[in-house]
């Protein structure tokens, strides 16, 4: 996803023992907050029960530093996963200089 030229968001969706499940592209092009919708988030993630799941797009600019956007969606995208008593366990944004996980830093996650 590093060297991708445009952005995309995946699910990656876990089983009950932090196990990946299965990896889903839920948007390409210019990800931003107008956009991205919780049903779309965890479409697959209800369809298919799983309990967790852990986001990741990538930065097409190279610099994975996460943007004050991705730490709105995150809150959101959180909030709306524990009404779905699903986990967001993380939100990593890679770019061709590395990755930054969001819950590491704190951003986004209390």
């Amino acid at each position: 996803m590093a060297f991708l030229e445009q952005e995309h968001l995946r699910v990656v969706l876990l089983n009950t023992r932090n196990r990946i499940q299965s990896i889903h592209e839920v948007y390409k092009g210019n990800v931003n907050s107008a956009v991205i919708r919780a049903g779309e988030i965890f479409r697959e993630a209800v369809r298919s029960n799983a309990p967790a799941v852990i986001l990741a797009h990538n930065h097409p600019s190279g610099d994975p530093a996460p943007s004050d956007e991705d730490v709105q969606i995150t809150r959101r995208i959180i909030d709306a996963g524990k009404l779905l008593d699903i986990e967001v366990l993380d939100h990593v944004v890679l770019a061709q200089r590395g990755f930054v996980s969001l819950k590491e830093r704190k951003l986004g996650f209390d």
